[in-house]
């Protein structure tokens, strides 16, 4: 399943029909490989220069895969990666030195992504260190210029990451993130373990770091409300595979996949009078297994609007329903409409083969 990528020359990175694998090995003193995770299986989309990409979808949908592998903290298995037009998906790790100093990530917890044993000092010239930008006094004034970009006292240097907060070490991650002035930067479900009145003060920061320094971002999340204030761009994907692309306020106000419409029919909002009106979309079954996914569209088995004649069996393309909104879907159309019949597959929680 592919969507053909923009060529534009604004894309930064471009990924085309990108599939990571992780093997299951069963046996004791013979290992063999017995089948597949698959964790990313087929997915294209391009991130443009400058821009915000939200990459939303339920735990276990691959999303946290994508960005790692982009970055190549995880080989692929199948696809292309390419940066500013040069294919890095095969690339060996002396090849990709020079490339890592573009391209940073900001993991999704602050408690377990810092040294403990080292100062915040250490922690953030440490980057410089390694690519040898900088050393001595150089380091020092340029730790405490990053310490106060991210809104945190050059004092801060001194002292260790279990002496601050949560969105202070969140700070300081981000603060690593820009020590070595990168392109990108991967941010993994940065505010997902802070608290809900922290969380506007990190997205306000980033937004604020991607106008000073001319960032790109890849956002990865699963709380969509989130990704509303923060993504220009949203990819939804569901085991693996990407369901809808859109621009961020068409897919919140006209979401084409069903899939799509159950995740923002649970994003409450602050009105009393619409909240009890809308929609509410419930999805049956469980989330089938990445290591054995359903056939046709991956979708069908909690899809309330899943039929038997095509959904079984036939993958859906991505295709341009409107311009810019790119859905995987045989029925899209139809559900648009309100003229798609009665579900005519039996709901199932196990995944077909």
């Amino acid at each position: 399943m592919t969507v053909p990528a923009t060529t534009a020359p604004e894309a930064l990175v471009r990924v085309e029909d990108l599939k990571v694998y992780f093997p299951i090995r069963s046996g004791v003193l013979i290992e063999r490989h017995v089948g597949d995770v698959k964790a990313v299986d087929g997915v294209t989309f391009d991130i443009k220069k400058g821009e915000t990409l939200g990459l939303v979808g339920e735990s276990g949908c691959g999303k946290t895969t994508v960005g790692r592998t982009i970055l190549r903290l995880y080989d692929p298995t199948e696809g292309r990666i390419f940066f500013e037009g040069r294919d890095i998906a095969n690339l060996s790790q002396k090849e990709l030195r020079g490339l890592r100093r573009r391209m940073q990530m900001v993991f999704q917890d602050p408690y377990s992504s810092l040294n403990p044993r080292q100062n915040v000092g250490a922690i953030v010239g440490e980057p410089l260190l390694v690519h040898g930008l900088a050393g001595g006094s150089d380091i020092d004034k340029r730790v405490k210029d990053l310490l106060d970009v991210v809104g945190l006292p050059s004092g801060a240097a001194n002292r260790f990451p279990h002496e601050f907060s949560g969105g202070q070490r969140q700070r300081i991650g981000l603060a690593r993130s820009l020590a070595l002035n990168p392109d990108l930067i991967v941010a993994d479900e940065p505010v997902s373990a802070l608290d809900v009145s922290i969380q506007a003060q990190i997205i306000n920061l980033l937004e604020d770091l991607q106008e000073e320094f001319a960032l790109t971002y890849l956002f990865v999340a699963h709380d969509l409300a989130v990704v509303r204030h923060i993504s220009d761009r949203i990819i939804v994907m569901y085991l693996g595979k990407i369901m809808e692309v859109a621009d961020a306020s068409d897919l919140y106000e006209k979401p084409l996949h069903p899939y799509t419409k159950s995740l923002l029919s649970a994003v409450p909002i602050p009105d009393p009078e619409v909240e009890i009106g809308r929609e509410r979309i419930i999805l049956s079954g469980d989330l089938p297994s990445p290591a054995n996914p359903p056939s046709g569209c991956v979708f069908h088995t909690r899809c309330p609007y899943a039929q038997a004649e095509r959904c079984p069996t036939d993958v859906p393309d991505l295709r341009e329903l409107r311009p810019g909104q790119i859905v995987a879907c045989h029925y899209a159309e139809e559900i648009e409409a309100g003229t798609i019949g009665e579900r005519t597959l039996a709901v199932s929680s196990a995944p077909t083969s």
